[in-house]
């Protein structure tokens, strides 16, 4: 393989496109093996490849305001609001704010930026991991491959829920399990019944607490994408929040336990739904 075709997937956090690597290349900021590389070079094993920085490519910052639960020099948790992509081509995301929000590491292995090792949905509030070194980016990684980081998200869902049950409908053909209990379930003008649940998913899949749970006939309020369009709740955005993550320090292995506050707009929301049903049944 050519140095030009390679070196875009080991420096991704630095350079995140192939135009900008093969530039890089020309500029002479690459080095094989201390000297400096062309486009055409070829890459062998055991060969040291090397980006010199350049102080011109100052990091994107967006001026906006995070929670952050938690941070020292490899990682960092912070309470991601609903609302706003982690990481995308638009400027404005989690990604480009966490630079103004997070202190930078004075590790040898530091990363160009902080940077998330898993994702929330647009809509989803809550704990979302970032790793600010290298190691801490790769420690992490393995800990969700190994299914070894436990999460847990408080939702609303529709209808009501009437036994814990574990979800194991494959998501694009690829195993995924999901489990959940029951922590509420309270009485609702437009829906019945809403239930509030504590949910685990084991796995990782894209949008499978959605998926699985509107399987079942209880989709999450809210959800435009996977719930029923003549019963959406429209205005208060998905009522599916991340509360709680348990993991081991990249660096240290000792064990860590996050836990956030149910978002305010959850319990608002089934206090008004019982209220109104009250009000009306009495």
């Amino acid at each position: 393989m050519r140095l030009q075709e390679y070196a875009p997937s080991i420096f991704k956090e630095f350079i995140p496109s192939k135009s900008g690597v093969k530039k890089a290349i020309k500029n002479g900021q690459i080095l094989l093996n201390g000297k400096i590389a062309q486009t055409g070079s070829w890459i062998n094993f055991g060969q040291s490849i090397e980006l010199i920085e350049n102080p011109s490519n100052k990091p994107k910052v967006y001026e906006y305001s995070l929670e952050v639960i938690f941070e020292d020099e490899h990682l960092a948790v912070i309470n991601k609001p609903p609302g706003i992509t982690v990481s995308s081509n638009a400027f404005k995301n989690i990604f480009n704010a966490l630079p103004f929000n997070l202190t930078e590491s004075t590790a040898t292995d530091k990363l160009f930026k902080p940077t998330p090792v898993h994702r929330l949905d647009n809509q989803t509030s809550g704990i979302l991991l970032i790793a600010k070194t290298k190691t801490a980016q790769i420690e992490l990684g393995n800990q969700f491959n190994n299914q070894t980081i436990q999460k847990k998200y408080c939702t609303i869902v529709i209808g009501e829920v009437l036994n814990k049950q574990i979800i194991t409908t494959t998501i694009e053909n690829k195993n995924a399990e999901t489990s959940f209990e029951i922590i509420k379930v309270v009485k609702s003008l437009k829906y019945n019944n809403l239930t509030c649940l504590k949910v685990a998913p084991k796995t990782g899949r894209t949008h499978q607490i959605r998926i699985h749970l509107s399987s079942i006939g209880h989709p999450i309020l809210g959800d435009k994408l996977y719930g029923d369009q003549e019963t959406l709740h429209k205005g208060k955005g998905l009522f599916l929040a991340a509360t709680e993550i348990t993991l081991l320090h990249p660096k240290t292995f000792s064990p860590l336990h996050f836990k956030i506050d149910v978002p305010n707009k959850f319990n608002s929301l089934l206090i008004r739904e019982k209220r109104r049903w009250n009000t009306y049944n009495k």
